[in-house]
Order: structure tokens, then sequence, then C-alpha cells
């Protein structure tokens, strides 16, 4: 498209404005149409270089159009007009990428005779109706300074101006108050950026699916420090500091981890044909293939590791930048009183450095902060510069590895671990986390990568906000919490290979056990609980954890009692570290109940059967006040109701309650409970249409059923769900439970398929049930359909075991041998399938 005749010929023949702003658009979309093949040749910096560039003239060509139009044949000098099209932020810095906002600036003198306002009235039309995504600010060049003082986010954007066409003459007054404004209260604005960016960086922490932009280590980061950069040295590039704040190599690694950062951004924005700057899981495919990368968890270890590497290299060429430049003179007495050597200094748990102190051995700054009172601490960019630059040789020397053992043994060592991952010695000095470095995991369940993940979970551990866990984590002797310390932090490094990572993970721990002489048992005790470390949970939450075959299956693993207190500490501090709010109080109880039934069966030498367990719950429920205070008939009756997991599932106070509420109940009586997630109890004398019910609830996950039959004919249902409703849905919830009591009433659904392979019957469960489990993929209305073909057989079941995921469902029913159920199975799988 000769895109410059065809201007002129519209201007010629005296087109409207209308038609000049639909050429651009048509050349505009033309361009954007051949980024894909740009980016196939030219990715980084130079891709959004040429970019930039290419907007540049389209922009220059804008505003020569709208002179022309002005002026008509008698087009005055360019640099005679008193204004200047300048551009700002990532526009100015040539970092544009493909969706982002074109920032400009229009600065002009009010000179008689130019009608400058008309310009760059048609000037903004032009562009808007052309498809430009502008972001723009008109000011005179006089007014600059007083823009500038108004805004901090002006004053940045100000920062990073770049002429694009325009006067020169114009432009040379708007760089004399550009000056004006950068050495006008510096100290004043780098502080607001610091405060700014310390705010962005806790909203936006490390995560498997960083914002390429906002996250820590992301490109703001680097803004920052060119920011800073500016104000205090009046540089244009990071580069001109190369040999005078950091060497050579520094700014190579720098760049490098910068160069990755503009690819992923440039290829997300020509992914999504939007401003995505979300590296999230979905698009990850894509990403990779673009930049060349075997598989995404490669591409992503590379993402992480390069948002580590700006991270590390901003916190400490920001405060070395920084410091001497905001030095406070009344906090030299301070810093003086609280020296702790050298040029190192503790003050308000915060630890400085010098950056003029030569870079200490590693065992000097261990032993540094093994001597530091036993609590949290932060830790000022001096420091972690120490941490940073240390020399550690390999192997580590005997003197190292005992140090460590010291630094474990303390109470608070999460500040200390996050210091290390942040200086980048995490793996040098725990080689174990070498293969998981960065190591993304991609199971839908974690929010960090390995090494994150298992930083996160020692914070958690020392931080158990469960008081029965930590009445347990209390009670361990130092020995046992420093096995336990070791096994939280080691848990995972065995992932990142073939085989199952926590056999490799239980091999792996041997080598450093060895190196700090744990010595024998603590060193079994540490192999198994890495090597079930997520047995607790996976029994808890998929598994009928009061069924006697389970809980001794379970501790045949776990081996002992001492084993079974770590493992559920351990399990804690594991989910809490997985991120987000995936530890609950309905996962909270699913624990302690595996937990207190586990260490009743861990402590009798005898197996326990049902009916023993059943005598030993009895006892406890006639011991109770709550008990004694029914009547004789009443407690008579309750002592009679067969299904002994109505006894096993629930607490003495609790099976009075039920059977006070059942002995009141005519037909039928419900009690809705929405205070953390949606509980529906119901006792029934009459039939309920279960089938209707979960059918009318299908759109809410079911988290656990209960169905248990009382006595004097009252059946007893307690469904939960995972999430929670409230107001209008509420009132719905409540009428389809009343509805539920019509057995008319049938929701039709989506056709529900199960294969047969897909459906485990165990008549060998226990003496009086047997056990029906379902493994296949999620879909809508399956428990409903499930419940309306065991109502069709005349299967009693006693309890439901939900477990759901987006894509699969493992559900388990206990149900109760009647109607010679075990003798007719082919009918249930006939049913279940539709006889496929």
């Amino acid at each position: 498209m000769d895109i410059l005749l065809q201007i002129e010929d519209i201007i010629e023949k005296n087109g409207s404005d209308f038609e000049l702003s639909k050429l651009f658009k048509a050349y505009i979309n033309e361009y954007k149409s051949s980024l894909p093949q740009l980016f196939e040749s030219s990715q980084g910096k130079d891709f959004l270089v040429k970019h930039t560039k290419k907007l540049d003239s389209i922009i220059s060509l804008m505003y020569k159009t709208v002179l022309r139009r002005v002026f008509g044949n008698y087009l005055p000098m360019r640099s005679s007009i008193p204004v200047a099209i300048v551009a700002l932020g990532s526009y100015g810095r040539e970092q544009l990428c493909v969706h982002s906002d074109i920032d400009l600036l229009i600065v002009y003198e009010d000179v008689d005779g130019f009608n400058t306002q008309l310009i760059i009235e048609k000037l903004f039309y032009l562009a808007l109706d052309a498809g430009l995504k502008l972001g723009h600010r008109v000011h005179e060049t006089t007014d600059l300074f007083r823009a500038a003082g108004e805004d901090i986010t002006i004053r940045t954007s100000l920062m990073e101006s770049r002429l694009i066409t325009g006067s020169p003459f114009t432009w040379h007054a708007t760089q004399k108050e550009l000056n004006k404004i950068r050495l006008h209260n510096q100290k004043e604005f780098i502080l607001a950026k610091i405060d700014e960016a310390q705010i962005r960086r806790k909203k936006y922490s490390t995560s498997m699916q960083p914002n390429i932009k906002e996250s820590v280590g992301g490109l703001r980061d680097t803004q920052l420090l060119l920011w800073i950069a500016q104000t205090i040295y009046g540089v244009e590039s990071l580069r001109d500091l190369s040999q005078k704040l950091f060497t050579d190599d520094e700014y190579r690694e720098f760049r490098i981890a910068l160069e990755l950062l503009f690819r992923v951004r440039s290829a997300l924005h020509l992914i999504t044909n939007k401003q995505e700057d979300r590296l999230i899981l979905e698009h990850m495919p894509q990403v990779s293939k673009m930049l060349g990368f075997k598989n995404e968890q490669k591409m992503l270890t590379k993402v992480l590791h390069a948002q580590w590497r700006i991270s590390n290299f901003t916190q400490i060429f920001a405060k070395k930048m920084v410091r001497p430049y905001i030095a406070d003179m009344s906090y030299v007495k301070k810093f003086r009183k609280n020296r702790l050597s050298r040029g190192i200094y503790l003050l308000d748990d915060r630890l400085f450095a010098s950056y003029k102190l030569k870079i200490q051995p590693i065992n000097s700054l261990l032993k540094l902060l093994i001597s530091l009172p036993d609590k949290f601490y932060h830790f000022d960019a001096g420091f972690l510069n120490q941490l940073t630059y240390t020399k550690i040789s390999h192997p580590l020397t005997k003197e190292t590895y005992m140090l460590l053992k010291e630094l474990l043994r303390k109470d608070n060592i999460y500040s200390f671990l996050k210091l290390f991952y942040d200086a980048g010695v995490l793996h040098e000095l725990f080689s174990n986390f070498r293969k998981v470095l960065h190591l993304p995991q991609f199971d839908g369940y974690h929010h960090y990568p390995v090494d994150f993940h298992s930083i996160k979970c020692v914070e958690a551990l020392e931080n158990i906000e469960e008081p029965f866990i930590k009445e347990l984590h209390n009670e361990l002797s130092a020995d046992e919490k420093l096995l336990l310390k070791i096994v939280v932090l080691f848990h995972d490094t065995g992932k990142g290979r073939k085989q199952d990572h926590s056999e490799v993970g239980a091999k792996l721990i041997v080598p450093f056990a060895g190196k700090i002489a744990l010595g024998e048992e603590l060193l079994e005790r540490a192999v198994t609980l890495i090597k079930h470390h997520i047995l607790m949970s996976n029994v808890a939450f998929k598994e009928n954890i009061h069924n006697e075959k389970t809980l001794y299956k379970f501790m045949s693993n776990v081996k002992d009692t001492k084993n079974l207190k770590l493992l559920y500490i351990l399990t804690y501090a594991d989910i809490n570290g997985v991120g987000g709010n995936t530890y609950n109080a309905f996962n909270s109880k699913l624990l302690h109940d595996l937990y207190t039934s586990a260490l009743e069966v861990s402590e009798n030498s005898d197996r326990i059967t049902d009916a023993s367990k059943r005598i030993t719950i009895e006892k406890r429920v006639k011991n109770s006040d709550a008990f004694k205070e029914l009547p004789k008939l009443l407690q008579t009756k309750l002592l009679r109701v067969e299904s002994n997991l109505f006894f096993f599932k629930h607490s003495p106070i609790d099976i009075v309650k039920i059977a006070k509420k059942a002995k009141e109940t005519k037909e039928y009586d419900f009690t809705i409970n929405a205070k953390t997630s949606l509980s529906i109890e119901i006792y029934r004398k009459v039939p309920l249409n279960v089938g209707y019910l979960l059918a009318a609830l299908s759109h809410l996950d079911v988290a656990s059923m209960e169905i248990f039959t009382l006595f004097d004919g009252i059946k007893y249902f307690k469904i939960e769900f995972i999430e929670n409703v409230a107001g209008n849905e509420l009132v719905e919830v409540k009428e389809i439970v009343n509805n539920a009591f019509d057995m008319n009433r049938h929701v039709t659904m989506k056709e529900v398929n199960i294969a047969k392979k897909e459906i485990v019957i165990d008549c060998e469960h226990s003496l009086t049930h047997a056990e029906v489990s379902i493994n296949t993929k999620n879909q809508i209305g399956l428990l409903a359909y499930i419940m309306e073909c065991f109502e069709e057989l005349g299967i009693n079941i006693v309890t439901a075991k939900i477990h759901s995921t987006k894509h699969k469902v493992r559900d388990s029913f206990l149900m109760e041998k009647q109607n010679d159920i075990c003798n007719n199975v082919e009918k249930i799988y006939e049913l279940l399938t539709k006889g496929n």
C-alpha cells in the first residue's frame, strides 16, 4: 500500500477526514497482521524497537498529514511550528508491546500566528479514528513543571520522554523543563517510587502464573531501576552505569533475563490479541512453542529464573544507588549503637550491611545468623548483596554442615531461607534443591514452584494456627523438631525426575542427614516421612477413614505413633504451603478425624473390630451428661441404632443431639446451615426423593453425604457442599428441599456415562456393609444419577465419600448388606452403566 500517494490523492481532491482515518486504519491493520511474521524473525528488544519505530513513522505521517490539511500548499517548515510530539512510558523507552497503550505527550508553545490547538485536535482525532490506542497529555512547555508536581505518575512518565516528530526548538525547551523536573524533590520522588514498588511486590508475589509486567522480578522492577538512575545520575540507559555501579557480567545477566521477559510478553499479546501480561497455564503451550522451547516446564523454569535474577539485581542496585543519596545523618548514632561487627548492623529486626564491606565468607555469615536472637528478621539489600556474592565452595566443609544444622535448630528460620532464595544460594547450601530450582508444578494444585513452596511450608510450620496441632508440635523434643523442619524443607526435592518424587526424596535425604550427623533413628523417621508425605492427605480426602481396614493399612506405612504425630504436622505444613485457601475447615476436620482414628489403631496391639470399637464409643456416649438426661426409652432406642458408622462419625454430644431431634420429628424436618459452607441436615419418616434433591442442586459440588437409619422409621441425612450460598439462592435451596418430599418430582439431566471398569464393588468391606467405589470423569448430575440407581435397586446407602476435581471424581458409597445385594452385584453394574 503506497500510503503517501493515497494521502496526497485524498487531500488534492479535498476528501474528508473520515477518508483519511479510514486509509490509516487499513494501513495500521495491515501492519498489525504482519506482526506474527516479524516476531518469528525478531524477538525480544529488537522486536519492540522495530514495532516502536514503525509506530513512530505512522504518527509522524499522521502529523505531516494534519499539517498538510491545515496549511495546504503553504506548508511551513516543521521546525518552525511550535509543537513537539513526544513518546512517553514504554513507548518512550522503545519497549512498547503490541497491545499496550501508546502514551503521547503533545508539547506546544503559545506563539501568535500558529493555530496549535487546531493542529493538536486534528492529530488526536485522526489517530483515535484510525484505531490507535492512545493515552495522551497536552501541555504548554511552561506548564510541564506544574503538571509533574501534581501527580507522581505524570512525573514518572515524563522521565521517559523521546521526541517522535515536531519542532526541535520546542523539544529543546521541553528538555530544559524535564531536567528541572528531574532535579526537583529527588529524594521525595525516589522514596515514593520505592514505596510504590514495595506495595506492588507484595500484591504480585512469586507465582507459577506470573504477571510479566507487575510481579516480583517483572518489567516494573527494571523500570524502577531506570527511574532511580535517571533521577540521580541523569543517564538514559542502565548500561551507562556498568563498571560504575555494577560489573559488565552482572549487567549482562540482567539483560539476558530482561530479554526473555520481553519475548514472553510480546508472545502473550500476539496470542491473546489483547494487552495480556499474565503467563497463565492456558497460554503456556503456545508461548513455549513461539519461543522455541521443548515444553512448558522448561520455558516457565527459565521465566521464573529470569524474574529471580531481575528481582535480585533490582533489590541490590536500587538500594546501592539510593542509600548514599537519601542517607539520614540522624541514623548514624543508631547504627553505631546497633553494630554487630564491622560494616554489619541490626536495627528494628532488620539486618544491614555496608556496600563498602568486603564480601564475607559463607561460614562467617552463617555464624552471624545463628547468633541472632530467635525471631523473624528482614534483610536490607546490603546484606542480600553479601549472601549473593559470597563464595561457596563444594563440597561444603564439615563446619558449614554443622552451622546449617545449628541454624535449622532455631525456631524461626523462614526469613533466613527466604534470604537464601533471594540471594540465589539456597541450592548452594542445600544441594537437594539443585534439580528443583524454579521448577514449576503443573498439577492444578500448587501455586508456587517447588523451591518456593518448600520455603512457604517451613513458614507454615513456624506459624501453626491450629491449637491442637500447635500443641502436638510443642510436645516434640528438640531433635524431633529439627527432624521435622528438615523433612518439611526437603519433602518435595525429589520432583523433576521420572521416578516417584516421594521415593527419590527419601533417598536424597540420606546424604544430608549423614553430613549433619542426624542419627540412625531420626534418619529412619525422616525417610519414612518423606516417602509417605502425601499419604495422610490422600487417605483423609479420598478414602473412608472410618473403615478399620483403611486405618490399619495407613498405619502399616506410618509405622508408629511418633511418626503419626510428625506426619500430621508435616501434612498441615505441606497443605498450608500450597498457597491460596487450600487448607480449610473441611479438610482440617478430615485430617483430625484420620489422626484420632489412626491413633486409636496405633495404640492397640490387637486388631480392633467394628464391634469392639462400637462398644468403646457407646461407653463414651453413656458416660456423657447429655445422654444421662435423655428419657430411658430414648436411650435404649439410640443404643440400638444399627449403623456402627453412625457412632464412628459423630461425637457423643452430636449423637445425643441427633437422637433428640429425631424423636421430635413427625413427618420430616430439615436444617440448612450456611455459615461457612452450605450444609443440609434432614430427618424424615416419609420418603425422600434423593435423586431429585441432588439433581436440583447439581450446580453445587458435594463435599460429603451421610445417610443413617435411626429408630422409629426415621432416617437421617446430612449433605455438605464445598460452596456456600446466600440471599435468594438460599431461599431457593430451602424450596428445593421442601419439594424433595414429593416423590413425583424429577429433574431431567444430561446423560451420565459410567464404564464398568470404573466401578469397584467390595462385598468384603465388613460383616454388615459393602462398598461401591466409582472413579470416572466429572459430569453434571453424576451423584444424583447414582443415588437414583441405588433407590431403584432398594439399596440402603449409609454414607457417601465424595472426592472430585475439575475433571475426575472418586466417590465411594457404603451400603448395608441387605436384599441379597452381594449375590446380585451384576444388577448394580448393569443399572449404573445402563447395560453398556
